[in-house]
């Protein structure tokens, strides 16, 4: 895609890439291409293929889990500046939630080719990338982590199981 002035001023918002200097963030800027969603249209389901991640420029996305058959549990909404799909990016995995958009939504895309080309012509800017990435992903580690242990805790005290710490 054209990379404009408004796109690199909008890419310095975004926590993945504001280490980035100037140059790597042109270098990245100029691999993203842009999607556009309707309100309530499906980015993708639960355990479809992927190989992209998204950053969201305009709009606010649903993530949400297949609970039992028809139920879906919506986990977070992505706004503006935000990021979601880079496990698929990274692993080619089957994507671990639907994604739809809750608004009409501008989204920026990164493929695992870009990604590829990124790391072979821009080796720096790679790997402030990959190290902005681990940032976050230690982040959400720790707040499902936190979230497992407040489950386990309810589950237990709705079983009335003693919970009391010594």
């Amino acid at each position: 895609m054209a990379t404009s002035s408004e796109t690199l001023a909008f890419l310095r918002e975004v926590r993945l890439f504001a280490a980035l200097a100037d140059p790597d963030l042109l270098a990245v800027a100029e691999l993203l291409r842009e999607r556009t969603l309707r309100r309530r249209q499906v980015l993708f389901r639960e355990r479809d293929r992927g190989d992209e991640m998204f950053i969201v420029r305009r709009g606010t996305m649903l993530v949400s889990k297949e609970i039992t058959g028809k139920v879906e549990q919506v986990l977070v909404r992505v706004e503006a500046g935000d990021f979601f799909g880079e496990m698929s990016l990274l692993d080619g995995s089957p994507r671990s939630a639907s994604v739809q958009a809750d608004t009409d939504a501008t989204l920026l895309v990164l493929g695992r080719e870009s990604l590829q080309v990124l790391t072979d012509h821009a080796p720096h800017a790679a790997a402030v990338f990959f190290y902005s990435m681990v940032q976050v992903f230690i982040e959400r580690l720790r707040r499902s982590t936190l979230q497992v242990a407040e489950a386990t805790r309810w589950g237990l005290e709705a079983t009335g199981l003693d919970v009391e710490t010594r």
